[in-house]
Order: C-alpha cells, then structure tokens, then sequence
C-alpha cells in the first residue's frame, strides 16, 4: 500500500509546461503541448463580413490558417502593435491564435492549479480553463480546443 501512496504523490509534484503568453496586461498560459508552432508577426489578410473575433488569415505552410484574436474575443480595445500567433490543430485543420506577447516557458504544479471562480461570467467560463498561482501573479489557463474558430462559431450559433 505504501507504494502506490508515494507514486501518487510524485505525480503531484510533477511540473506542468507552460507557454506565457500576454494580452494586454494579463498573463495567460497554454500547455507546451498543445502548440505546434509560434510564428513571428507575419502579414494578415482581413477576413471580410467575419465574426469580429476572427483576427485575418495568414499564408502557412502551404495552407491558408484562419487567426482568433484573443484581443478581440475578450472584448478589449484595438492596438496597433503587430501580433505573435500561436499555431494549433484543431477540429477542422490548422488555426492560430494572436496574442500581444509570446513569453517564456514556465512550469506549474497541479497543487497550484484554481478551478474558475463561481463569479467569473458564462462567457470567460466558457474560454478559460481556470488559473494556476504563481509567486507574484496569476496564468490564466487557455484551451486551444474552446478557441479553436469553429467551435467558436457554434458556441456564437447556439
């Protein structure tokens, strides 16, 4: 029985990777994992009569990946800084996500991790996985599979 107390244990204080990431002021997190690639600032097309969350399509690998600005998506004001994007497989291809400021990779603990408070409204429930408490802030945890844009349009259809 002893065994299995000290594995449990140990997965516990297995650290967690994590990409910084920066919208305005806050600090976001997405597991290393889960991205394929970080891109510089490459140039973006506007996407005509698209949902405003839709930050414009950009040329990769061949392909065509449509971008969702996390900007936008959370409602806060424009700015005219060129945008990191962060590259993800989603349920229909390829996508990005544009965020002000990619930083650096970090490591969490489970032990550290806070579910969404019962305050935070539908919306942000909806895109944000909860928050893990650092030292001197807090990284809010990001879901590429709730931004991925098609199943930001079903969500908006719903």
């Amino acid at each position: 029985m002893m065994p299995s107390l000290l594995v449990r244990t140990a997965a516990q204080d297995e650290g967690i990777e994590m990409c910084s990431v920066r919208v305005g002021q806050t600090l976001y997190g997405i597991a290393v994992t889960s991205i394929l690639e970080i891109l510089g600032k490459p140039a973006k097309q506007p996407v005509p009569l698209a949902p405003s969350y839709i930050g414009g399509l950009v040329h990769y690998r061949g392909e065509v990946l449509t971008t969702v600005s996390l900007r936008r998506l959370l409602e806060m004001p424009a700015h005219d800084a060129i945008e990191d994007i962060l590259v993800f497989e989603g349920a229909d291809g390829y996508f990005g996500l544009l965020v002000d400021e990619v930083g650096e990779v970090m490591t969490v603990l489970p032990a550290d991790f806070e579910g969404n408070p019962s305050t935070l409204d539908d919306r942000r429930k909806a895109l944000f996985a909860g928050a893990y408490k650092l030292s001197n802030a807090l990284l809010v945890m990001l879901d590429p599979e709730r931004l991925d844009p098609v199943c930001l349009a079903e969500t908006a259809s719903a």
